[in-house]
């Protein structure tokens, strides 16, 4: 047989081992991270659910999600392992070590803008005049004088208009 025909083999066999091996060392992280459990510590389980752990045993965590709400888990089930102030920032909203130098994200765009004033163009625009955005007839009649109901056709023909659901004699 010939390098060529065992070239892609080869290959194959490499990236195979590459990922069992990336695998595998993801998994260690994982069991080694959830080993490291301590009571008190956040932690965060695969479903999403943030609680604090209470009691660490050999297979399964008892976790405390809020007052008088102990439930048990297994350990596979903690996705990750939280900071004390990651933990307080996600589940208390309490804020540690934020950096002071200015650059706050306003609420609103006002401050967006170039000035500080309130923008007032906006309403200045609309008292000027009422802007027609319908379309226009071929004899470019005021809109009044364009529209009219079938109604109004009836009874210029002369013809009794028919009767509609919503009628006053509708049943």
């Amino acid at each position: 047989m010939s390098l060529v025909t065992l070239l892609p083999f080869i290959v194959l066999i490499g990236a195979m081992f590459l990922m069992t091996r990336s695998a595998k060392k993801k998994q260690q992280q994982a069991a080694s991270m959830r080993n490291e459990m301590q009571p008190g510590s956040g932690v965060r389980t695969i479903g999403g659910m943030y609680a604090t752990v209470k009691e660490v045993n050999e297979d399964t965590v008892l976790l405390d999600a809020g007052p008088g709400v102990d439930l048990l888990f297994a350990k596979n089930a903690i996705g990750a392992v939280l900071t004390d102030d990651e933990y307080n920032r996600i589940v208390h909203g309490i804020e540690h070590d934020l950096k002071t130098d200015g650059s706050v994200v306003p609420d609103d765009a006002s401050s967006l803008t170039e000035t500080d004033e309130p923008a007032a163009d906006a309403s200045d625009a609309s008292d000027d005049k009422p802007l027609d955005l319908g379309k226009k007839d071929a004899a470019d009649k005021p809109a009044d004088e364009a529209v009219e109901t079938k109604a109004e056709k009836a009874d210029a023909d002369g013809a009794e208009p028919k009767k509609t659901d919503g009628g006053t004699e509708a049943k």
